[in-house]
């Protein structure tokens, strides 16, 4: 409880033995040593004392109104002390001791002197003034005590160019009105008797208010009401002084023009606090809004991608199989169109959202908000992998294309094949059923029965050489069978005939042979000629037969060593023709002969050759056809060999091409990564050395378009390997996106860099500081660096570290756990510890000063002091204020504050 002084003692004017006091300091004392006494013989100029009355009045009634009471006359008033005392708790924002209620004397004296000694804690010295004086309505007392008041809180904490109070107000004065003419502000009398100084100080800061250049020195009450009228109708500053009074005072009163004229500074001095507040609200929103749309966009973005990707794997995971190679042709042709049209805008796409990614990362870090974490599914490692998978299941998807169609090729081959020796074997089999079935030999002579055994033997070895072509069309069957070839039904058909027309003739034969044996040893005549013509007709037939179906036979290599394997083996065989030609000329000569022995005998033949059934006719169109064949096969090889060759050259051409351009990517990347570690010369060096690099890779695209170009046209020569190059056109792909996402990072790296520098105020000496003292502990020289290097790192640059410490940074510069510390995380990091950032606690005192000191703002307060768009962005996101001191319509400003930093949810 405070001692009060009884209720006589009165306070003396002196220097402060207890200092300075809350808000006084030198400037204080030093003012209030000039103001020695309260001048009593100024007091009884009736027309000072007049305007004293009237200002101190309207100055009280300023204050009291926010309590919701006024005094009307300033010495009856104030003598209960219970008004004195609000009037203080109202301009000092503080609470006094209780009133006391009661009506008598003492309990009034009381009153006054809690007042009293509210001012004197303050650290004003009260002169000659006592509570006595004021219950007593000493008028003179009472006003010298509301001047110390105004004085101690209204004036006091003036302070212009280090000058305070009274100098300071009058400093201030001086500095508004400079510009403005007929305007001398040397003193607070006779300086402001024709008004110009009250209307140039309201010009000043509200131009819009005040038509200075109409306004006339000669016309001193008109200058002077109009400032009066329009300080109270626009400003809120009552009418404390009258036109007539000051000007038909010689030296209008000191006391009232300060108080007056300190009412104008703390109004214009608030309407600035309030602007600067504005303006802070309005950056920290306008950061938040950028923020919020750039996370949109990545949301947009993400998605879009994601969808995208989510469509084209089943398309690559189809795997039905179509029945010709034109259709699988067709889909590699719809594969190639994928690779060549719809993918790269992805791949771009792909880049610029992990550039987007960080470039928000870092503008949220500078701006001392919180990592962005995008909706589930949507984060830059789930794109990673979904692209992953994307690229995986292309590459299957391109394997199984080149697969089936090198199947449907093999398959079509095949399924000729067997076409073309089942055709041979049905056209030979035709009519030996019946011919083995005929029961000639019943009614056959000797000579015919022994003609008929050789004949039978000649078609079992004739049959035997046909076993070989049998075997083969099943072989071939039964491979199309496994290959699953679409026409397997028809072929196995066609087989099945085959092979049971062929037990068939087996079983005849064998029963034709037990008939003509049994009749053997009736029949002794037979012809020697005729029967070893026979017998070496029918192999040399069959060998004509086999020639003729090998030259005709389809082949499909794919190497040059395989066409010139098959043009050795076709010199072979040409380089046995000669032989041929001469078992040729031996047969026909055993048939000339034996015609030469009829002739000369007088023997009569039959006609044909009883043992066989291959004449000289036919050997002899045979071996024609042979001899057609052989230049038909020649060529055709070396249409293949020609062709062979062709693709060889595409293999050499496409290997030296890559050959230039997979080192060509690999020694860029590398030397990207060593760009990103030295990081030589000033940031904007580094970025535009960067950007040239990176022009320089986009102009060596025209290569990489070649090799497509080159790869293409080795697909459409089904060149399926390639032994001149360990690259493909896969593997080129993957390093040229490879290369560019590498260096459009690297590139966006930078420009953080330089975001962050410029943002945080960093010295190009201090960045390569941090750059030097990183790349010392990345020993890896990766661009990153493990918890225990960036440790090292930190107590280089002079940190103590404890482990709870430690664990704090680590949360900052790695918010995603990964393990790893950036050289941008490093930056941001040392840009936080040396430089200054809005905090939550600023933005919410900005509020609290639109706010007019309430614990709530309104919407009409926002929108008063904020632009449209972001007073509407803070209504929209504000929660109710819970308060007991809230009103309809409040909004709690100070969650919203704290959750724009990530510190609660908004």
């Amino acid at each position: 409880m405070v001692d009060y002084h009884a209720a006589n003692q009165s306070y003396q004017y002196g220097p402060s033995s207890g200092g300075n006091g809350a808000g006084g300091g030198g400037s204080m004392g030093d003012y209030m040593a000039q103001e020695d006494d309260w001048d009593r013989d100024l007091l009884l100029d009736p027309a000072w004392e007049k305007q004293q009355r009237k200002t101190f009045t309207a100055w009280c009634n300023s204050h009291l109104r926010k309590a919701g009471t006024q005094i009307e006359n300033i010495d009856e008033d104030f003598r209960d002390g219970l008004k004195l005392m609000l009037l203080l708790e109202v301009i000092s924002g503080e609470r006094l001791p209780k009133p006391e209620r009661g009506k008598m004397r003492v309990h009034k004296i009381n009153n006054v002197n809690k007042a009293l000694d509210f001012i004197a804690s303050k650290g004003v010295k009260l002169v000659s003034i006592g509570a006595e004086e004021i219950v007593d309505g000493n008028a003179k007392m009472t006003l010298g005590m509301i001047w110390t008041i105004i004085l101690r809180f209204a004036i006091q904490d003036i302070s212009v160019e280090e000058t305070s109070a009274k100098e300071g107000l009058l400093l201030w004065c001086q500095r508004k009105t400079a510009p403005y003419k007929n305007v001398n502000v040397q003193n607070f009398h006779i300086s402001w008797k024709d008004g110009l100084a009250f209307n140039a100080l309201i010009h000043r800061h509200r131009p819009e208010l005040i038509e200075y250049d109409k306004l006339r020195k000669d016309d001193p009450v008109t200058n002077l009401n109009n400032a009066f009228e329009v300080a109270e109708k626009y400003l809120d500053i009552p009418k404390m002084l009258d036109a007539e009074d000051i000007v038909n005072t010689a030296r209008p009163d000191e006391k009232a023009i300060m108080t007056y004229v300190s009412s104008f500074y703390h109004a214009f001095s608030g309407a600035q606090k309030a602007e600067t507040a504005a303006n802070r609200i309005c950056k920290v929103l306008a950061v938040n809004q950028e923020n919020e749309h750039l996370m949109e966009d990545y949301e947009r973005l993400a998605s879009d991608l994601l969808e995208w990707i989510r469509r084209t794997i089943p398309w690559l995971e189809d795997r039905v199989p179509q029945k010709t190679i034109q259709e699988m042709q067709q889909k590699l042709e719809d594969f190639r169109d994928y690779r060549r049209v719809h993918k790269p805008p992805k791949v771009q796409e792909k880049c610029q959202l992990e550039i987007n990614f960080n470039t928000l990362q870092t503008k949220l870090r500078l701006s001392n908000r919180p990592a962005f974490m995008p909706s589930e599914g949507r984060m830059v490692s789930d794109i990673n992998n979904c692209w992953q998978h994307l690229e995986q299941a292309e590459k299957g998807y391109e394997e199984w294309l080149l697969n089936e169609i090198r199947r449907l090729e093999r398959l079509d081959h095949l399924a000729e094949k067997f076409r073309q020796k089942a055709s041979i074997h049905e056209a030979w089999t035709d009519g030996k059923e019946a011919m083995l079935k005929h029961r000639d030999y019943e009614t056959a002579t000797l000579s015919d029965i022994k003609a008929l055994i050789r004949k039978h033997e000649a078609f079992e070895s004739d049959l035997a050489a046909h076993q070989d072509r049998v075997e083969q069309i099943a072989a071939i069957a039964q491979e199309l069978n496994e290959l699953d070839y679409y026409d397997s039904h028809n072929v196995n058909t066609r087989c099945q005939k085959i092979c049971d027309q062929w037990d068939a003739l087996g079983s005849l034969t064998h029963s034709r042979r037990e008939a003509l044996e049994k009749t053997e040893k009736q029949l002794e005549t037979i012809d020697q000629l005729h029967l070893e013509y026979a017998k070496r007709a029918a192999p040399f037939n069959n060998w004509m037969e086999s020639a003729m179906e090998d030259l005709q036979d389809m082949f499909i290599v794919h190497t040059i060593e395989e066409i010139e394997g098959l043009i050795s083996a076709h010199d072979q065989f040409k380089s046995t023709l000669p032989d041929a030609d001469r078992e040729r000329e031996a047969i026909l000569a055993i048939h000339k002969e034996a015609q030469r022995i009829a002739e000369s005998n007088h023997i009569k033949l039959s006609g044909s050759n009883p043992y066989t059934t291959v004449t000289p006719q036919i050997i002899n169109s045979k071996w024609e056809k042979v001899q057609q064949l052989v230049p038909k096969r020649d060529h055709a090889l070396l249409e293949e060999q020609s062709k062979q060759q062709s693709n060889e050259h595409l293999r050499r051409q496409f290997a030296s091409q890559a050959n230039i351009v997979g080192p060509w990517i690999q020694t860029k990347m590398e030397e990207i990564g060593r760009i990103s570690i030295e990081m030589n010369g000033t940031l904007e060096d580094q970025l535009s050395h960067l950007k040239q690099y990176e022009r320089s890779i986009v102009d060596y695209k025209p290569n990489l378009d070649l090799l497509e170009q080159q790869h293409q046209l080795i697909q459409e020569a089904l060149i399926f390997d390639n032994k001149h190059t360990n690259y493909t056109m896969e593997h080129i792909r993957v390093g040229w996106e490879q290369l560019l996402t590498t260096i459009a990072r690297t590139i966006n790296e930078v420009e953080n860099q330089i975001l962050t520098r410029d943002a945080k105020g960093i010295s190009q000496e201090q960045m390569q500081e941090f750059r030097a003292s990183f790349n010392h502990f990345d020993k890896k020289q990766t661009g990153s660096m493990d918890p225990d290097d960036f440790r090292a790192l930190l107590i280089s640059t002079g940190y103590s570290l404890g482990d709870a410490e430690f664990n704090r940074i680590m949360s900052v510069v790695d918010p995603n756990h990964s393990g790893l510390v950036t050289f941008q995380a490093f930056i941001d990091f040392m840009s936080r510890e040396t430089t200054d950032t809005d905090t939550a606690d600023q933005v919410i005192a900005s509020f609290k000063v639109l706010a007019g000191d309430k614990n709530f703002i309104t919407a009409e307060e926002l929108r008063r002091e904020l632009p449209p768009d972001q007073a509407e962005y803070c209504i929209a996101r504000m929660a109710p204020y819970q308060g007991s001191d809230a009103v309809p319509g409040a909004l709690d400003y100070k969650s919203f504050s704290t959750a724009l930093y990530g510190e609660s949810d908004l």
